[in-house]
């Protein structure tokens, strides 16, 4: 059993940097593909990002050149980092992991993924 727990939501301001983490119980970043998505209240679950094993990430429309998801194998770490946000990226953000080597027209679906963190909240305001 795969647990993921993200870390680092919090409070930003508008045009504000900030990074997400996701820790998996075992080790997974090094082989998993893994992702980021996020759901605003109202809204449909979005794809962040995501990355496969030793591969380039793959990024939503809406975050790119402002996101950058990394997978830290060293450390089993995944993470979001998060620039000039807005206010319109308030979400709880979830991590996501699959141990299949998921095609590139995927990546982005959620049913791609079999684990899945709790999220944590994100809120961009002054």
């Amino acid at each position: 059993q795969v647990q993921l727990a993200e870390s680092g939501g919090g409070l930003v301001e508008p045009g504000g940097s900030h990074q997400l983490s996701c820790a998996p119980s075992v080790r997974t970043v090094s082989v998993y593909t893994m992702a980021w998505f996020r759901q605003a209240p109202g809204k449909e679950r979005e794809f962040v990002g995501g990355i496969r094993a030793r591969d380039v990430p793959f990024y939503g429309n809406s975050m790119k050149g402002r996101f950058v998801i990394r997978k830290d194998n060293a450390k089993n770490l995944l993470t979001l980092q998060m620039n000039r946000l807005q206010s319109d990226d308030t979400a709880v953000y979830y991590c996501a992991a699959t141990a299949s080597t998921l095609i590139a027209s995927t990546i982005g679906t959620q049913s791609s993924y079999t684990y899945w963190g709790q999220g944590t909240q994100v809120t961009v305001s002054n």
